[in-house]
């Protein structure tokens, strides 16, 4: 057979040629599985920190909204009802600000026209009795406030301001004119308590403590009066 010069037949691809294209494949084929890798690796880690970030977000929702003032047994405590508890329908108790003294029915007050400063109650002892108009603007804020009078016992009073002191929307004082020796109050709710360890003060605490009760929730606890007014 004879070959025509006007048209040069195809030559085999040079070996060395087909060595460097096995090894484009080759590192081309690499990329693509690390890529796979890298891509499948970023979606476990984002998985397990989604899962994380739930696990984390259902245990603070047990611990409840005030982890440094709450301790575990809180989430039990808030559930059930409290034994002796006394409620005021919220609607008919006043919220204007007023000027000088108000009448209120109960003692002490759960809720009712009130003074414009409101005393401090984020975990406030006070040695002294405070008026009835600033603290009541205080549970409207959704504070919880202890009082005792001269026949609670004074180991109790003494672990009762160390559980105020560490809880915050918490406020104490003396209130010589209640009936029971120990009490707790928020808007519209109200307790007479036998001890500083019966259950109820936990009970009290963890349902009222900026409770559903809270005529304004998100309200500060703290900016108002620090000292009882003269």
């Amino acid at each position: 057979m004879s070959i025509d010069p006007r048209h040069p037949q195809p030559q085999a691809p040079a070996r060395g040629a087909r060595s460097t294209r096995n090894r484009a494949i080759a590192i081309g084929l690499s990329a693509a599985v690390v890529a796979g890798l890298v891509a499948f690796g970023s979606f476990l880690l984002l998985e397990n920190s989604a899962a994380d970030e739930k696990s984390d977000n259902a245990s603070a929702a047990q611990d409840g909204k005030h982890p440094d003032g709450h301790d575990g047994s809180h989430g039990d405590a808030k559930g059930g009802a409290i034994e002796g508890l006394k409620s005021w329908d919220a609607a008919k108790l006043g919220r204007q600000h007023v000027a000088g003294t108000v009448d209120y029915p109960m003692k002490p007050p759960v809720g009712g026209d009130h003074n414009a400063s409101w005393m401090n109650c984020d975990g406030d002892v006070y040695e002294k009795a405070l008026p009835d108009v600033n603290a009541v603007h205080s549970l409207e804020h959704g504070a919880v406030w202890v009082t005792y009078n001269g026949s609670a016992a004074e180991t109790d009073v003494a672990a009762l301001a160390e559980r105020v002191e560490r809880t915050p929307f918490t406020l104490m004082s003396p209130y010589a004119g209640q009936e029971g020796s120990i009490m707790l109050s928020a808007w519209g709710k109200q307790v007479t308590v036998d001890s500083a360890d019966d259950p109820r003060v936990e009970q009290f605490l963890g349902q009222f403590v900026q409770g559903a009760q809270t005529p304004e929730p998100g309200a500060p606890c703290t900016g108002g009066l620090a000292t009882v007014p003269q």
